[in-house]
């Protein structure tokens, strides 16, 4: 709060001038700045912003998932991430609880999923949690347009077994041990 004007300031108390700074350009001059672009593509993941948060959203739905025999919360924690955290990025946005509807609900694990969709989540989670090849595997397996939809209209296809049409390819191999 400002003092009146009748109150004695002493020099030390005068508010400072911060250093002007030069009004030259930034270049990327150093070997690890990027020259024009994130690079995107397989493997390099979704940057975007506060994706720490997602895990704590993640954990929400540990009551909640419906897992058949041989399948982990683990592994589905770790795959469900990667999408709901692509999807966030694809809207340039922080993770929100609906990002998680749609992955969870994508793969049925919020519902009694098709026993063909139990097949195809049971081979493409397994694992997911102990290796990043697996969940970038499940990740990428999900088509952009899918992201796009709402989790009520993601949730109808998978359980209507129109599924297939939200997945954009088959599982990659994933790269030798120490690659």
């Amino acid at each position: 709060m400002a003092a009146p004007d009748y109150v004695p300031v002493a020099p030390g108390d005068l508010p400072r001038t911060g250093e002007i700074l030069p009004a030259d350009s930034w270049k990327p001059e150093r070997p690890a700045d990027l020259k024009a672009f994130q690079p995107r593509g397989r493997g390099f993941g979704n940057p975007g912003p506060d994706q720490g948060y997602g895990l704590k959203l993640a954990r929400r739905f540990d009551g909640r998932m419906q897992l058949q025999p041989g399948e982990h919360a683990e592994d589905v924690v770790a795959g469900c991430l990667g999408i709901a955290l692509k999807r966030a990025a694809a809207f340039g946005r922080a993770p929100v609880i609906h990002d998680f509807e749609l992955a969870f609900g994508l793969f049925g694990f919020l519902d009694k999923a098709p026993a063909d969709l139990v097949e195809r989540r049971r081979k493409l989670f397994a694992g997911a949690a102990h290796h990043y090849w697996d969940q970038r595997n499940v990740c990428d397996t999900v088509s952009d347009e899918a992201l796009l939809l709402t989790p009520a209209a993601v949730r109808e296809k998978a359980l209507s077994g129109t599924w297939p049409e939200l997945l954009d390819r088959p599982p990659a191999t994933q790269p030798a041990s120490g690659s």
